[in-house]
């Protein structure tokens, strides 16, 4: 149902903020309603209104490094494992995160000094790799079975690596 699917929606992002540990926690969105949930959650919010994901995360990272952030790591809010997502921050290193299927790109962890266009969507981590590559930059790609678990579909909710930490109420 839409509460449900709402519920579950801020049980990851709660489960993904909570992986920050120490570190800023920003959300770019475009949402009261998650603006909200942002604020309550002490996170910063970065408001981008009608641009979309991808405009929206470019322009929160350039917004990052004016404000003197060396390094950010971009993690979706439908992760289910998150977990230290500080250890993916690697100095003078983009690293990146595929989904399961290695398709799309769960997390992103970049320079903010990285000219870096952020292109989700289907085949996201291919775009991802091949641009850091042909900016002759550092790469790291970190396979984590955790990290590669996110809720696209009703059928990732099935998943062992899901089933494990689902709240009761699902």
């Amino acid at each position: 149902s839409p509460d449900q699917r709402h519920a579950l929606a801020r049980w990851t992002a709660d489960r993904v903020v909570a992986a920050a540990g120490k570190l800023p926690v920003f959300v770019a969105c475009d949402n009261d309603d998650v603006a909200e949930w942002a604020v309550d959650h002490g996170a910063t919010v970065l408001w981008h209104p009608g641009i979309g994901l991808n405009a929206a995360v470019s322009r929160s990272v350039e917004q990052l490094r004016q404000q003197g952030l060396t390094h950010v790591a971009v993690a979706h809010g439908d992760l289910p494992r998150a977990s230290s997502l500080a250890e993916l921050i690697v100095a003078d290193t983009i690293t990146l995160v595929p989904d399961a299927r290695r398709d799309g790109t769960n997390v992103v962890a970049v320079p903010t000094s990285v000219q870096f266009a952020f292109s989700y969507g289907a085949g996201s981590f291919h775009r991802h790799l091949a641009l850091a590559v042909a900016g002759g930059h550092r790469v790291l790609v970190r396979r984590d079975a955790h990290l590669a678990r996110d809720i696209d579909t009703p059928s990732d909710l099935t998943h062992p690596l899901v089933q494990e930490v689902l709240p009761p109420w699902l």
